[in-house]
C-alpha cells in the first residue's frame, strides 16, 4: 500500500507541474471574476475526471493483451520525459500565451478551463494508461482518490501563489529537470512491473 501511495503521488506531481503554471496564470487573471475561482476549480476537476475515465477504458481494453507486451507502454512516459527535456524555451513561451486566449472559447469559464486542462494533460494519457495497467482494483481506487485529493491541494497552492510573479518563473526553471527524470523512471518501473525487460532478454 505504501508503494502505491508513493508512486501515485509521484505520478500526479510529475503530470501536474505544467498545471501549476496554467493555474497560477488563470487565478491571477480571473479570480476577481464572479465565481472565477469556483469555475477554475470545477474545470480542472472535470478535465482530470475525463482524462482518468479515458485512461481507465484504455487500460481495461489492454487487459486482454499479454502482460509483457503491455509493459511496452512504458516507452510512452520515457518518450514524453525526453521530449520535455529537449523542449525549447520558445515552445514554452508560446504555451503560456495561449492559456488566456483559450478562456474565451466558451461562454462558461469552467468549460474553457476544462478544455485547457485536457489540452495541457494530453500527454498524461501516455502516463496514466500504462501506469493503471500495473495496478489491481484496490490500488487503482486508492490512486484515483489520491489524484482527487492532490488536485484540491494543487488548486489551493496555485491560488495562494497567484499573487507572486516570481513563482511561475521558479517552477518553470526546475520543471525542465524534475519532469523528465520522473517520467523516465516511471516508464522503467512500468516495464519492470510487467516483466518486459525479461522478454527482451529472452529474445537475445
Amino acid at each position: 500500500m505504501g508503494t502505491t501511495i508513493i508512486s501515485a503521488i509521484a505520478v500526479f506531481v510529475a503530470t501536474s507541474i505544467d498545471y501549476i503554471i496554467i493555474l497560477v496564470v488563470l487565478f491571477s487573471q480571473l479570480k476577481k471574476q464572479k465565481n472565477g475561482v469556483k469555475n477554475i476549480g470545477l474545470g480542472q476537476y472535470l478535465g482530470l475526471t475525463i482524462l482518468i475515465a479515458i485512461s481507465l477504458l484504455a487500460a481495461t481494453g489492454l487487459a486482454f493483451f499479454p502482460q509483457k507486451w503491455i509493459g511496452l507502454l512504458g516507452l510512452l512516459p520515457i518518450y514524453i520525459g525526453f521530449k520535455e527535456l529537449f523542449k525549447s524555451e520558445d515552445e514554452e513561451d508560446e504555451d503560456g500565451k495561449e492559456i488566456l486566449e483559450s478562456t474565451t472559447k466558451f461562454s462558461k469559464l469552467f468549460l474553457s478551463v476544462t478544455v485547457i486542462s485536457l489540452a495541457a494533460g494530453g500527454d498524461n494519457l501516455g502516463v496514466y494508461i500504462p501506469y493503471f495497467t500495473t495496478l489491481n482494483t484496490f490500488e487503482l481506487a486508492a490512486t484515483i482518490i489520491i489524484f482527487y485529493v492532490l488536485s484540491a491541494v494543487l488548486l489551493y497552492i496555485c491560488y495562494r501563489l497567484s499573487t507572486f510573479k516570481a513563482v511561475s518563473v521558479t517552477v518553470e526553471k526546475y520543471e525542465r529537470i524534475i519532469v523528465p527524470i520522473v517520467f523516465v523512471a516511471l516508464g522503467i518501473m512500468i516495464m519492470y512491473e510487467n516483466e518486459t525487460f525479461s522478454m527482451f532478454l529472452n529474445v537475445f
